[in-house]
């Protein structure tokens, strides 16, 4: 019920992701990135807890594989679930468990790899990758490209409700994290929200760190 991509920007080191699914607010329960760590995708019959366990592996200097390794060896109902992992170095991982719903598939490149399940066809994933290592940019334009591409490859074998965006930088909090919940057209939504969003998300980090820099948006009573 979700396709998605995690990724590395090799020339800014940002991590970041981009989902999109049937069920409401997926990206609230599947997206996990870190700064200077990596991304992780914790989709398919989910457990959110997955994502923080694997970003604290590569936090202790694992590699991707072996931090993906050491969180699913032995785990419970692990066989349910679909992880995606990208690391500090552009090295991927992929869980795929034997009871991932319907038609799935997986995709890997350096610096990306994409998956996702119940999809209307095993190409999405790849056209995915494809569409992230042909793109230039900003990595969050990046996300959305490739998301855009999974949806024009077919996306879910059913309509999808919910999509996010998700992309960390050099702070403790992400300088991306647009959401979509419930709609008809979540990554259409979520496209116009990151368009708007992308020329000011520098502002909101000048806000933070020194707002004596920051620009006005001339908002009511902002003068």
């Amino acid at each position: 019920m979700t396709f998605s991509i995690v990724a590395r920007c090799a020339r800014t080191g940002q991590f970041g992701m981009a989902i999109s699914s049937s069920s409401p607010a997926v990206a609230a329960r599947c997206a996990h990135v870190r700064a200077g760590v990596g991304a992780v995708a914790s989709q398919n019959i989910t457990d959110p807890g997955l994502g923080p366990l694997v970003l604290d592996r590569l936090e202790a200097g694992l590699s991707a594989e072996e931090a993906l390794q050491a969180v699913t060896e032995g785990r419970s109902f692990i066989d349910y679930r679909q992880l995606l992992v990208v690391d500090g170095a552009g090295q991927t991982a992929i869980h795929s468990g034997s009871q991932v719903l319907g038609v799935w598939a997986e995709a890997r490149a350096t610096d990306c790899a994409a998956g996702g399940n119940l999809l209307a066809g095993e190409l999405v994933p790849m056209a995915m990758v494809e569409a992230f290592s042909a793109s230039k940019g900003h990595l969050g334009e990046r996300l959305m490209q490739a998301l855009d591409a999974g949806l024009t490859a077919g996306g879910e074998a059913g309509p999808v409700h919910s999509a996010g965006l998700k992309v960390a930088d050099r702070l403790s909090w992400p300088l991306v994290d647009l959401r979509i919940d419930w709609s008809d057209d979540p990554i259409g939504m979520l496209r116009t929200a990151w368009n708007v969003y992308a020329p000011q998300m520098t502002a909101y980090v000048q806000r933070a760190e020194d707002p004596t820099q920051a620009p006005s948006y001339g908002v009511p009573g902002d003068e």
